[in-house]
């Protein structure tokens, strides 16, 4: 089997390879992808440096042209890397096939954004003198991301990278490196110069930390968990460089008596169930106030019988498996200390088996649970969910509230004026009222707060917070 070789000042480079593993089907190897070394981030560090000087003074029509043949060549072969995606991480295929096409517009939103920097020009306070505000590339790149949205976010953290004349080393979650390679290969035939974007595949433990090690990095973009964003953090305070994270959530679900029961269920339903849970926005909390709380709890029920889990490639699959061994136990653990925390297992938890080997669990409900348990307190990042009954709505925004995360927050009621009350007073980054708490624009700022995010929002014209650094210039007349 070739391997898929990592890309350094653009040379393809790499001779011994890991496998990539399909969770629906762990007989089936998708693929073996390169492993970097220490001195392999070294290499790729020192060639985004030295492609630095000339990309960052780029013209503004070459980054549009590279972002949109990028753009242009992901579309046209979604169904391909769409199944590509669902093997090596287990989402369904009409789910990897959105992920892929989104991928697109973000690099089609961001090779918009090449044409349309734009700056400044003001008065000073002093006769005689003009003032100008611009924005400049901030440096040499350092972008990790995770394994459960492999192509949508090194996308949403590569083009407006790109777009705002940064360098890159890239390192891609080891789970999932299929759709990384693929998107840096697009980007390497489109024309982008050696050096500007550089591929380092491989352990966290090994090519991560070379990259939180290394003083030259002028910022570094992390997706993962909290743990590993502190250690972001504080490696970046060490050498004085800008850090950007996202670190999950433990996100409210707010249903109200006077909700819509169909809406609700089916919001409640996609946010804690679909991608297999294994999402940031997930809405693993689910506050139901008491007049509707049987009522839901026995709609939800139901709907959750309908759900089939299977094959992420075969059609009418509507959960696939977990991603790996390592994180079912993740699951299967917290199933069992929900148990003995004295919620009540009011639907699945159990393992499946399908005619494929792999990593399939049952989504699974509890009832009667708490918010000072530990499921609804930390996050479990898989199919499972937690009711807690409360009084009123007053209840259900304090409950809400008290987590140390603050990624998204939803409300299903058909009132105007808790839905307006709630959009102000939920703690956090965005807000859902009768929809799920998962998914969003790929044009609109998207991050959290407390717990959840630390640093400038990603995505759409706010990512230029984070990719750039503000020159203020003044010129005597």
């Amino acid at each position: 089997m070739t391997i898929h070789q990592n890309l350094i000042a653009g040379e393809w480079t790499g001779t011994t390879g890991a496998e990539n593993i399909n969770p629906s089907d762990t007989n089936e190897v998708v693929g073996l992808y390169a492993s970097a070394s220490v001195h392999d981030v070294a290499d790729a560090i020192a060639a985004a440096k030295a492609a630095f000087p000339a990309w960052s003074r780029s013209g503004i029509l070459e980054r549009h042209s590279i972002l949109r043949k990028t753009s242009d060549e992901i579309l046209a072969r979604k169904d391909e890397l769409g199944a590509l995606l669902a093997r090596e991480e287990g989402k369904t295929l009409p789910e990897a096939i959105g992920e892929t096409i989104r991928a697109a517009q973000i690099f089609d939103f961001f090779a918009g954004e090449a044409l349309r920097l734009a700056g400044e020009v003001l008065p000073s306070v002093r006769p005689n003198i003009g003032v100008e505000i611009t924005r400049e590339p901030l440096g040499v790149i350092g972008i990790i991301t995770p394994w459960n949205f492999p192509i949508a976010i090194p996308a949403w953290k590569i083009a407006p990278a790109l777009c705002y004349g940064n360098t890159i080393v890239f390192k891609p979650a080891d789970l999932v490196p299929g759709c990384s390679w693929a998107i840096v290969d697009i980007l390497h035939r489109a024309g982008l110069p050696k050096g500007v974007l550089n591929l380092v595949m491989g352990k966290g433990s090994v090519v991560g930390q070379a990259m939180l090690d290394s003083p030259v990095l002028s910022g570094i973009t992390f997706t993962g968990s909290v743990g590993t964003g502190k250690r972001v953090a504080l490696a970046s305070v060490e050498h004085g460089r800008k850090y950007q994270l996202e670190m999950g959530g433990k996100n409210p679900m707010v249903v109200l008596d006077d909700a819509d029961l169909t809406v609700a269920v089916e919001a409640a339903a996609n946010s804690a169930f679909f991608s297999t849970g294994q999402r940031c926005t997930a809405s693993s909390r689910l506050i139901v106030t008491e007049g509707i709380h049987d009522k839901f709890v026995a709609a939800l029920t139901e709907k959750l019988k309908t759900l089939n889990v299977d094959n992420a490639t075969k059609a009418g699959t509507h959960i696939g498996p977990v991603v790996d061994a390592k994180q079912l136990k993740t699951d299967t653990d917290y199933i069992e200390i929900g148990r003995q925390e004295g919620a009540k297992l009011a639907f699945g938890g159990e393992l499946i088996s399908r005619d494929t080997p792999g990593f399939y669990l049952q989504p699974t409900l509890f009832t009667e649970a708490t918010n000072q348990m530990r499921i609804s307190r930390e996050e479990i990042f898989g199919p499972v969910a937690s009711v807690i009954r409360v009084k009123d709505y007053e209840e259900a925004l304090a409950v809400a509230n008290d987590t140390p995360f603050g990624l998204s927050s939803g409300i299903a009621t058909t009132s105007l004026k808790y839905a307006t009350h709630f959009k102000r007073n939920a703690e956090a980054g965005m807000v859902m009222v009768n929809l799920p708490t998962a998914g969003v624009d790929f044009h609109v700022p998207f991050g959290g707060r407390k717990g959840s995010s630390f640093g400038p929002r990603e995505q759409g014209k706010y990512a230029a917070e984070f990719f750039t650094t503000v020159k203020t210039a003044y010129t005597l007349a």
